[in-house]
């Protein structure tokens, strides 16, 4: 394993000086799922759900939270991001939503931060928008898929 870029010698949490780093195109690519019972994702998909529009709202979420990463975690670096996509995917075989979020950017580090923080809220907006009837939602699976750019290169995710 290696060393753990935001400790510093003495066990103690900083930011990384990524200055000297090469501004390098970035992308991220992120993706979860919430489960629910098929009544509930039936719900979700005819647009009559009480709070509104259930994927809408997740999709604008999830980008507002890629935005705000810097805001949320605290060594990670605000980024100027040049494009956030989410995707909310029904599926009846879960039965549930599947959300991707990809995020890129032209800098000094990467965004899987800004990925995985644009799916977890996306999905926890799905879940907020329907829990009044299904409290035994779940979300699974949040996790990166792909990373691209910068000096580690590119990283893929193979399926199991």
């Amino acid at each position: 394993m290696s060393e753990l870029s935001h400790l510093s010698a003495t066990g103690e949490a900083h930011m990384v000086d990524v200055s000297s780093k090469g501004v390098t195109a970035r992308v991220a690519i992120a993706e979860g799922r919430v489960v629910m019972k098929p009544e509930t994702l039936a719900l979700a998909l005819s647009g009559d759900a009480k709070k509104g529009d259930v994927l809408g709202t997740a999709r604008v979420a999830g980008i507002m939270a890629a935005k705000r990463t810097h805001e949320l975690i605290p060594l990670c670096h605000p980024l100027a991001i040049s494009k956030v996509t989410i995707d909310l995917v029904p599926d009846e075989a879960l039965p549930g939503i599947r959300v991707r979020a990809l995020v890129k950017v032209a800098g000094q580090t990467g965004v899987e931060m800004e990925a995985l923080t644009a799916v977890s809220i996306a999905c926890l907006t799905v879940y907020d928008m329907l829990k009044a009837v299904d409290r035994f939602m779940t979300i699974e699976g949040v996790g990166l898929v792909e990373k691209t750019g910068g000096k580690s290169g590119n990283w893929h995710r193979d399926a199991p």
